[in-house]
Protein backbone atom coordinates (compact mmCIF):
# COMPACT_ATOMS: atom_id res chain seq x y z
CA UNK A 1 0.00 0.00 0.00
CA UNK A 2 1.37 3.41 -0.89
CA UNK A 3 1.93 5.90 1.87
CA UNK A 4 -0.76 8.54 2.54
CA UNK A 5 -0.28 12.01 1.11
CA UNK A 6 1.27 14.35 3.66
CA UNK A 7 -0.73 17.55 3.93
CA UNK A 8 -0.32 20.85 5.77
CA UNK A 9 -3.43 22.94 6.52
CA UNK A 10 -3.05 26.69 7.00
CA UNK A 11 -5.88 29.04 8.00
CA UNK A 12 -6.33 31.75 10.62
CA UNK A 13 -9.53 30.14 11.93
CA UNK A 14 -8.53 27.34 14.35
CA UNK A 15 -11.94 25.66 14.25
CA UNK A 16 -11.79 25.42 10.45
CA UNK A 17 -8.25 24.04 10.56
CA UNK A 18 -9.33 21.39 13.06
CA UNK A 19 -12.42 20.40 11.06
CA UNK A 20 -10.59 20.21 7.74
CA UNK A 21 -7.60 18.36 9.21
CA UNK A 22 -9.82 15.80 10.91
CA UNK A 23 -11.81 15.26 7.72
CA UNK A 24 -8.67 14.81 5.63
CA UNK A 25 -7.23 12.33 8.11
CA UNK A 26 -10.47 10.36 8.03
CA UNK A 27 -10.07 10.12 4.25
CA UNK A 28 -6.54 8.79 4.15
CA UNK A 29 -4.38 11.93 4.29
CA UNK A 30 -1.64 12.47 6.88
CA UNK A 31 -1.83 16.01 8.28
CA UNK A 32 1.73 17.00 9.18
CA UNK A 33 1.10 20.65 10.07
CA UNK A 34 -1.61 23.06 11.20
CA UNK A 35 -0.66 26.72 10.73
CA UNK A 36 -2.59 29.84 11.74
CA UNK A 37 -0.96 32.57 9.65
CA UNK A 38 1.12 32.96 6.53
CA UNK A 39 4.51 33.33 8.23
CA UNK A 40 3.89 30.22 10.36
CA UNK A 41 2.68 28.32 7.30
CA UNK A 42 5.84 29.14 5.38
CA UNK A 43 8.05 28.08 8.30
CA UNK A 44 6.10 24.85 8.78
CA UNK A 45 6.27 24.04 5.07
CA UNK A 46 10.03 24.59 5.05
CA UNK A 47 10.36 22.20 7.98
CA UNK A 48 7.93 19.44 6.99
CA UNK A 49 8.09 19.59 3.15
CA UNK A 50 4.52 18.28 2.79
CA UNK A 51 3.21 16.74 -0.41
CA UNK A 52 0.33 19.22 -0.37
CA UNK A 53 -0.07 22.65 1.25
CA UNK A 54 -3.71 23.63 1.67
CA UNK A 55 -3.58 27.36 2.39
CA UNK A 56 -6.08 30.14 2.90
CA UNK A 57 -5.64 32.94 0.38
CA UNK A 58 -6.02 35.70 2.96
CA UNK A 59 -4.19 35.23 6.25
CA UNK A 60 -2.43 37.57 8.69
CA UNK A 61 1.22 38.57 8.16
CA UNK A 62 1.69 36.89 4.78
CA UNK A 63 -0.98 35.91 2.30
CA UNK A 64 -2.13 35.79 -1.29
CA UNK A 65 0.27 35.66 -4.19
CA UNK A 66 3.27 36.55 -2.04
CA UNK A 67 2.71 33.50 0.17
CA UNK A 68 2.26 31.20 -2.81
CA UNK A 69 5.44 32.43 -4.46
CA UNK A 70 7.43 31.97 -1.24
CA UNK A 71 6.08 28.45 -0.85
CA UNK A 72 7.11 27.61 -4.40
CA UNK A 73 10.61 28.92 -3.70
CA UNK A 74 10.95 27.15 -0.35
CA UNK A 75 9.37 23.81 -1.29
CA UNK A 76 9.12 23.45 -5.08
CA UNK A 77 7.90 19.85 -4.85
CA UNK A 78 4.97 20.76 -2.60
CA UNK A 79 1.65 21.01 -4.43
CA UNK A 80 -0.32 24.11 -3.43
CA UNK A 81 -4.09 24.15 -3.05
CA UNK A 82 -5.74 27.47 -2.22
CA UNK A 83 -8.77 27.31 0.07
CA UNK A 84 -10.69 30.55 0.13
CA UNK A 85 -13.97 32.28 0.93
CA UNK A 86 -13.25 34.79 -1.84
CA UNK A 87 -15.45 33.99 -4.82
CA UNK A 88 -14.11 36.88 -6.93
CA UNK A 89 -13.03 35.43 -10.27
CA UNK A 90 -10.34 38.11 -10.50
CA UNK A 91 -8.08 36.06 -8.19
CA UNK A 92 -8.19 32.94 -10.35
CA UNK A 93 -5.47 33.92 -12.80
CA UNK A 94 -3.19 35.24 -10.05
CA UNK A 95 -3.56 32.08 -7.97
CA UNK A 96 -2.63 29.72 -10.80
CA UNK A 97 0.12 32.00 -12.12
CA UNK A 98 1.69 31.95 -8.66
CA UNK A 99 1.95 28.17 -8.73
CA UNK A 100 -1.25 26.82 -7.18
CA UNK A 101 -2.63 23.59 -8.60
CA UNK A 102 -6.10 23.90 -7.08
CA UNK A 103 -8.53 26.62 -6.04
CA UNK A 104 -11.41 25.55 -3.80
CA UNK A 105 -14.10 27.66 -2.14
CA UNK A 106 -14.70 27.18 1.57
CA UNK A 107 -18.44 26.83 1.08
CA UNK A 108 -17.91 23.73 -1.08
CA UNK A 109 -18.60 20.34 0.56
CA UNK A 110 -15.55 18.83 2.24
CA UNK A 111 -15.92 15.88 -0.11
CA UNK A 112 -15.12 18.28 -2.98
CA UNK A 113 -11.98 19.34 -1.13
CA UNK A 114 -10.84 15.72 -0.89
CA UNK A 115 -11.58 15.27 -4.60
CA UNK A 116 -9.53 18.36 -5.43
CA UNK A 117 -6.52 17.22 -3.41
CA UNK A 118 -6.62 13.76 -4.94
CA UNK A 119 -6.86 15.33 -8.40
CA UNK A 120 -3.73 17.44 -7.97
CA UNK A 121 -1.94 14.48 -6.42
CA UNK A 122 -2.48 12.62 -9.69
CA UNK A 123 -1.07 15.47 -11.76
CA UNK A 124 -4.24 17.39 -12.57
CA UNK A 125 -5.38 20.94 -11.84
CA UNK A 126 -8.65 21.71 -10.09
CA UNK A 127 -10.82 24.81 -9.99
CA UNK A 128 -14.02 25.12 -7.99
CA UNK A 129 -17.04 24.88 -10.32
CA UNK A 130 -18.34 28.20 -8.99
CA UNK A 131 -15.16 29.90 -10.19
CA UNK A 132 -14.83 28.17 -13.55
CA UNK A 133 -16.08 30.51 -16.28
CA UNK A 134 -18.96 28.99 -18.23
CA UNK A 135 -19.76 30.31 -21.69
CA UNK A 136 -23.14 29.21 -23.00
CA UNK A 137 -22.92 27.73 -26.46
CA UNK A 138 -26.43 27.02 -27.71
CA UNK A 139 -27.91 24.35 -25.47
CA UNK A 140 -24.53 23.42 -24.05
CA UNK A 141 -23.22 24.70 -20.73
CA UNK A 142 -19.61 24.06 -21.78
CA UNK A 143 -17.50 26.46 -23.82
CA UNK A 144 -16.56 25.12 -27.23
CA UNK A 145 -12.94 24.32 -28.06
CA UNK A 146 -11.91 23.13 -31.47
CA UNK A 147 -10.42 19.62 -31.50
CA UNK A 148 -6.97 21.08 -32.18
CA UNK A 149 -7.27 23.61 -29.32
CA UNK A 150 -8.28 20.82 -26.95
CA UNK A 151 -5.38 18.69 -28.18
CA UNK A 152 -2.89 21.50 -27.67
CA UNK A 153 -4.20 22.29 -24.17
CA UNK A 154 -3.96 18.61 -23.27
CA UNK A 155 -0.28 18.70 -24.16
CA UNK A 156 0.14 21.92 -22.14
CA UNK A 157 -1.40 20.06 -19.20
CA UNK A 158 1.30 17.41 -19.65
CA UNK A 159 3.94 20.11 -19.17
CA UNK A 160 5.18 20.30 -22.76
CA UNK A 161 6.63 23.52 -24.14
CA UNK A 162 5.27 25.20 -27.27
CA UNK A 163 8.23 23.83 -29.22
CA UNK A 164 7.69 20.28 -27.95
CA UNK A 165 3.97 20.46 -28.74
CA UNK A 166 4.75 21.75 -32.22
CA UNK A 167 7.15 18.86 -32.87
CA UNK A 168 4.62 16.33 -31.64
CA UNK A 169 1.78 17.74 -33.76
CA UNK A 170 3.92 18.74 -36.75
CA UNK A 171 2.98 22.40 -36.49
CA UNK A 172 5.05 25.50 -35.74
CA UNK A 173 5.50 26.85 -32.19
CA UNK A 174 3.78 30.04 -33.36
CA UNK A 175 0.73 28.02 -34.43
CA UNK A 176 0.75 26.37 -31.01
CA UNK A 177 0.76 29.81 -29.39
CA UNK A 178 -2.18 30.83 -31.56
CA UNK A 179 -4.18 27.78 -30.49
CA UNK A 180 -3.38 28.46 -26.84
CA UNK A 181 -4.39 32.11 -27.18
CA UNK A 182 -7.68 31.23 -28.83
CA UNK A 183 -8.41 28.57 -26.20
CA UNK A 184 -7.78 31.15 -23.47
CA UNK A 185 -10.20 33.53 -25.17
CA UNK A 186 -12.90 30.86 -25.47
CA UNK A 187 -12.49 29.84 -21.82
CA UNK A 188 -12.26 33.41 -20.57
CA UNK A 189 -8.90 32.49 -19.05
CA UNK A 190 -6.13 34.96 -18.35
CA UNK A 191 -3.28 32.48 -18.68
CA UNK A 192 -2.64 29.09 -20.20
CA UNK A 193 -2.49 27.53 -16.72
CA UNK A 194 -5.92 28.97 -15.96
CA UNK A 195 -7.16 27.64 -19.32
CA UNK A 196 -5.86 24.15 -18.55
CA UNK A 197 -7.44 24.14 -15.09
CA UNK A 198 -10.77 25.31 -16.51
CA UNK A 199 -10.73 22.79 -19.35
CA UNK A 200 -9.91 19.94 -16.97
CA UNK A 201 -12.65 20.91 -14.57
CA UNK A 202 -15.22 21.19 -17.35
CA UNK A 203 -14.19 17.88 -18.88
CA UNK A 204 -13.12 19.34 -22.20
CA UNK A 205 -10.29 16.85 -22.46
CA UNK A 206 -9.02 13.88 -20.49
Amino acid sequence: MSRPYRCLVADDHPALVAAVADFLESHGFEVVGRSRDGVAALADIRETKPDIALVDYRMPHLSGVELLEKIRAAAPDTLIAVYTADSDQSIVGSVFDAGARALILKDAPLADLVHALRAISSGQHYIDPALAPVVLNGASSKPALTPREAEVLAHVADGLSHEEIGNRLSISPETVRTHVRKACERLNARTRTHAVATALRLGLFQ
